[in-house]
């Protein structure tokens, strides 16, 4: 556990934390993982898809299609090339990111948390997910505006889903069954947030129906 002697080391070169010390510093990097874990896992999908958004839509300009279709592809295959290096690029992104914070963290406190470089795959999960949504929108519209709008409308209406617990049952029976149905097919970004949280620090997931169901609507 994290109490355990495994976990207890020297601060910056000094004695063994023992006693309240030792705990004051376990407080510290926890919250530094759940910031480092919370402020990718928002700002970092956002910034993300902002950045890769017009990277589906500039296949379909015309001088871009033109040579496109002069190669001995299919544009199946164009476009499952394109999506792949977006997610590929991501990734490494995401993984540099995480292990050099797990790094200075761990070095700096001696407290090491492998756990902290799992959540890797469940960030970069939901920004596959999100994705979907683009590339589906930028191949049907082949507008990036239009794609990246209804993409950040998607995750942002999952904003109040995530309170479905607490505001379903308040709802009028017609409206509940619109929303829990709302709730049951899009992505759970915010409850995703929680699981993240509590993977990282040890503890309990009640349930992983959200980060499942939100991989099954972008793998739709």
């Amino acid at each position: 556990g994290w109490g355990g002697g495994g976990f207890r080391g020297c601060w910056l070169g000094g004695g063994p934390l023992v006693g309240g010390g030792f705990w004051a510093l376990l407080l510290v990097v926890w919250v530094v993982f759940w910031g480092v874990v919370g402020g990718p896992y928002w700002l970092g999908i956002l910034l993300a898809l902002f950045a890769t958004g017009a990277l589906v839509t500039s296949l379909m300009e015309r001088g871009q299609i033109a040579l496109t279709l002069s190669k001995p592809l299919s544009r199946t295959q164009v476009l499952g090339g394109r999506v792949l290096g977006v997610w590929g690029a991501m990734l490494v992104l995401f993984t540099y990111l995480f292990v050099m914070v797990w790094l200075v963290m761990a070095f700096k406190s001696e407290i090491w948390n492998p756990r902290f470089l799992l959540t890797i795959g469940i960030v970069f999960g939901m920004f596959v997910t999100m994705y979907s949504v683009t590339t589906l929108v930028s191949v049907i519209s082949g507008s990036t505006a239009l794609a990246l709008i209804v993409t950040y409308g998607v995750l942002f209406a999952s904003l109040p889903l995530g309170a479905h617990s607490q505001l379903a049952p308040v709802l009028s029976p017609g409206l509940r069954e619109v929303y829990l149905a709302a709730y049951h097919v899009l992505p759970k970004v915010p409850e995703v947030t929680g699981i993240v949280g509590r993977f990282t620090l040890r503890q309990e997931i009640p349930t992983w129906y959200p980060f499942l169901s939100s991989l099954g609507f972008g793998a739709v």
